[in-house]
Parts: C-alpha cells; structure tokens; sequence
C-alpha cells in the first residue's frame, strides 16, 4: 500500500482524482446498496413481521401502498423500543461515535483530521441503522450512507498517507456521493459534497472529485435498484406560467423557514436532555423508541423513514385520504418522532426527515389554499416538493445542493424557478437565526483554515510567561490564576477547548505539574492576528467567541 500511496500522490490532480473517485464512487455505490438491503430487510421482520405493520413506500422502492392499519397496535411500541435497544447496545458497545445522524462525524473528520473515521464505525452505523429505522424509528438513510463511503475516504487517506488536503477531499467527496447514490441524485450529491461542510461558504476544491465520485456511486447503486427518481416523475407536467403563484410559493418558504429553526433547535434540546437522563447511554435510545411507538398510535406516519407516505401526498387523490389534522400535525411530530429516535443516541439519518417534514409542510399549505385561494396548482405535487428543498435546503444550509437533488428525486425540473423565492425566504430565516440541523460545519472556509492551524501550533508557542500568585501567611509555592491546565504539549485548539467562557486562561504544565505559563483567549487573539495570509483578527476574535 506504501507504493500504491506514493504512485498515486505522485499523479497529477485530474489522473489522481479520476482513480481515487472511482475508487470511492464504486465503494459508496455498494455500500449504498448493502444498506438498502439490510434496511429493507430489517423492515420486513421487526415492523412486518413482529410489528404487523407495513408502511406505504415510495415509487423507487415499489410504489406500495402499505397495510393501512396496524394488525397488532399493542405490539408497535415494543418493537420500535426493541430496535432502540439493540442499537444502542450495538453502538455503545462497539462505536460509541456512530450514534446519532453520523454526518456530523463525517463533517468533523472534514475540519479536524480526515484520517480520524475508524473502519469499525462503518459496519457498526449500518447494522445499528438498519435495526433503528427497520424497527420504526424515525430516521432517514442518507446518514448511514454518508458515514460509510466518508469512513471509506478516511481509511484510504490513512493506509495511503494522503496529504491533509486530499485527506478532506476524500471525505467530503465520500458524505456527498454517499447521499447522492442513496436517493438517486447525483449532481445534487456532487453539489453537497462542497456545501455541507460549511454554512455560509463552499469548497470549491471538491467540485471535479465529487462530479467523478457521484456519477461512478450514482451507476453502481443503479445496477443493482434502477435509476428511476426516488419518488417518480411527481410534477413533469408542472409548468410555470402564473406569476401569481409566487404568493403561495413564498408563504411555503416563511413556514418552511420557521419549521426548520424549530426541527434544529428541537433535535438539539432532545439530544440536551437524553445527555442528561440518569440511564446508561444504551438504555437512552430505547426510551426514545418506546416514545416514538406510543406517538405513532395515533400518528402511524412517523414510523420510519416516512418516504412512502412523502408519496401519497404528492397526488390530490391519495393526500384527501389523509385527515387534515395528521398533515397540518405531522410536521412537528415528525420532528418530534425524529429528536426522540435520533436525539436520544438511536442511529440514523436526520437528511430524510427534514425532508419529510417540507413535504407535508407544503401539503398542508395546499389542503388549506386549494379550495379557497386563486392560482393554486390542481396537484399538490409542486407545493409539496418545493416544501421539501425549503425546508432543509435551508436547515442543512445548503439550498442549492438540496433543491437540485430533491429535483432529482422526483424528476420536476420545471419546479426550479418558483422554488427559488421559497428556498431563498427559508434560508435567510434560518441563517438569520443562526441554526444549522449540522452543528459539525463551520462558518466559512477561512474559519476552517483558522481551525487547522490552532490545531497544528503548540500552545507553548502562543502562551504569556508565569503570573504567578504567591500566598504571603503561608508562604506556598508560586501558582497561577488561571482555573484550568493543559500540556505543553497540547494545541492552541486543546487549550481553546479548555476555557468555558471569554474571560477563563488555561496553565501551560509539563507531566511533573511544573506551570510554564499561561494562556487566554486574548493572547490567542493577538497571535493569531500577526502571521501573514492566516485570517483577520476580526475573524479570530469571532471564532473564539464560538469556542
């Protein structure tokens, strides 16, 4: 593997990049494959067969219209906490890092170390999801499929000896072409790849890699499924010709916009408050999943994945089957359902979700507007799919990336252009509000410079000499005021992590506990704002607020 690293480092970009993304294309592909298999297996014996329950499925998955009604009621809670168990047996066991969505471990490796996935985390997020979702827990498939190809581009940046840099592309490439093959979108994919890792900018340096990997993932995963949209061709005879839609089109993006900063806040207050809960961090997700069951009771479109019944909403027939009060609720009980299965520790993806969320956000602006307001659209299918990109387009601050591929899963690219009042509304509520459904990403790509470098600098070198403190009744050794210590061996990262508000210094300590100085938050603002093309104090100063 020695030599293969060195020949390929030694490639020019376009012939290294052409032979490491069809390498991890063909990898995500598979894997993309495998666990679409595991979860629809695990679907068809935990919820089907101990559950009796099957829910509807989307076009790409068989169209299904599912079994309507639960045979055993009582047996639905027990087999959702049953699935939360086991998972969180698995994972607390095996992986501890691959609890929760996983793309936020993904993100993480992107900023702090590529190399830092280890290769058990793949196996164990696929068997401990499948189980999750299979069960009935409201969890989304991308996430799973995300952290294996990601886990993939970590484990070749490692056993290659990539250059940091490649060592992000791998992985960043590997998150996009992942969700890509999954749901059938493989521009949107290419896309993502660039986009998730950040809130307010775009790596540009992944564009090439990802077009390569997500084609090549995107052909592999359609070998073996197909390559129809995930959810049909929902709008192809939509065209926009009244001007006047873009009323409702914008009001779709306002309550997706609010939606989402509650889907992020809410996701993060259950994961708050299951950190706290005095139970063992196993036992967490099956709480979480009794919850989940006892709610689906009354709500039965929370179970799962929820693709099947994003379906039915996009025709008017199968969506006035639907009791209006399931889809004006289903919005928050999703959210709900998800911080509950997800939030708790259970593994899963919060992609799918948000998605499902959007959807029935504007199916329920379309049974309200329809039979009252002008220029409403006679299928629900356009305000349900631009519900969709609104939705978490903005909430994954990545509207661009999102819209392309939901246009991809459902085959309505004539949706485009109205969709972009509703994305670009939904967006600016949610940036403005500060929330990200990723709490991994960064700002901006100059952030993620700072970042890397406070965590190759050793903080002896940004660290002020002793202020020491001598006690004069007893005449004690000399100490400092500061509260916490770090080596001085440690990073300026290290040390950063170490202060708990703007005001905290952290000791500089050697092993022997002798103190070699100190360091604040200002002594790092001012180092940082002296090397040359690194970033702008302003910057530091504004990161370090973050810290």
């Amino acid at each position: 593997m020695s030599r293969v690293g060195g020949w390929i480092r030694g490639l020019g970009y376009v012939r290294k990049w052409l032979v490491l993304g069809i390498v991890i294309g063909i990898v995500a592909g598979l894997g993309a494959v495998v666990f679409y298999w595991a979860l629809t297996e695990a679907t068809h014996l935990l919820l089907g067969g101990l559950g009796g329950y099957t829910p509807p499925t989307a076009a790409g998955d068989g169209g299904g219209s599912g079994s309507g009604s639960f045979s055993r009621a009582w047996a639905i809670p027990l087999v959702v906490c049953m699935g939360g168990l086991v998972s969180g047996l698995i994972v607390f066991t095996l992986a501890p890092e691959a609890e929760g969505h996983g793309t936020d471990a993904a993100i993480e490796a992107f900023h702090k170390d590529p190399k830092m996935i280890r290769a058990r985390v793949v196996l164990v997020k696929l068997v401990a999801s499948a189980i999750t979702i299979g069960s009935g827990g409201s969890g989304g498939r991308e996430g799973p499929t995300a952290q294996i190809s990601a886990g993939f581009g970590s484990l070749l940046a490692r056993i290659l000896d990539l250059s940091p840099r490649d060592g992000r592309i791998a992985v960043a490439v590997g998150i996009g072409s992942g969700i890509g093959a999954i749901f059938g979108a493989p521009l949107g994919g290419a896309l993502l790849c660039g986009a998730i890792v950040f809130k307010d900018d775009f790596e540009f340096d992944v564009i090439i890699p990802g077009l390569i990997t997500s084609i090549v993932s995107y052909c592999v995963f359609g070998t073996f499924l197909g390559f129809g949209p995930l959810f049909g061709y929902a709008a192809v005879d939509y065209r926009f010709d009244n001007p006047g839609q873009l009323v409702w089109f914008a009001i779709i993006g306002v309550l997706a916009g609010i939606i989402g900063v509650l889907y992020s806040k809410g996701f993060y207050l259950a994961v708050d408050l299951f950190h706290r809960m005095p139970v063992t961090r196993a036992l967490r997700p099956a709480i979480g999943g009794l919850m989940v069951g006892l709610l689906a009771l009354a709500i039965p479109q929370v179970l799962g994945s929820g693709y099947g019944w994003v379906q039915q909403t996009l025709t008017s027939g199968t969506l006035m089957d639907i009791p209006l009060w399931i889809i004006v609720v289903l919005p928050l009980a999703k959210i709900l359902a998800t911080a509950l299965s997800i939030g708790s520790g259970g593994s899963g993806g919060i992609f799918g979700p948000g998605m499902v969320i959007g959807a029935f956000t504007g199916a329920a602006v379309w049974r309200v507007l329809e039979p009252i307001a002008p220029a409403v659209p006679a299928s629900p299918a356009p305000f349900v799919i631009v519900g969709m990109m609104a939705c978490f387009g903005s909430v994954a601050r990545a509207p661009l990336a999102v819209m392309i591929m939901v246009a991809e899963m459902t085959g309505s690219i004539t949706l485009l252009a109205p969709s972009m009042i509703a994305i670009g509304l939904a967006y600016l509520i949610v940036r403005h509000s500060g929330e990200t459904i990723y709490r991994a990403q960064l700002s901006n790509r100059e952030e993620g410079r700072l970042r890397r470098l406070l965590a190759r600098t050793p903080v002896v070198e940004v660290m002020t000499a002793p202020r020491p403190e001598v006690d004069g009744d007893t005449g004690s050794a000399p100490h400092t005021s500061a509260d916490s210590t770090v080596l001085v061996s440690a990073s300026v990262e290290d040390a950063l992590a170490a202060m708990d508000g703007p005001d905290r210094q952290v000791a500089v300590v050697d092993d022997a506990g002798t103190v070699h100085g100190s360091v604040s938050r200002d002594d790092i603002a001012q180092w940082c704002s002296g090397p040359a093309d690194t970033t702008s104090s302003a910057t530091i100063r504004r990161v370090l607020g973050t810290v």
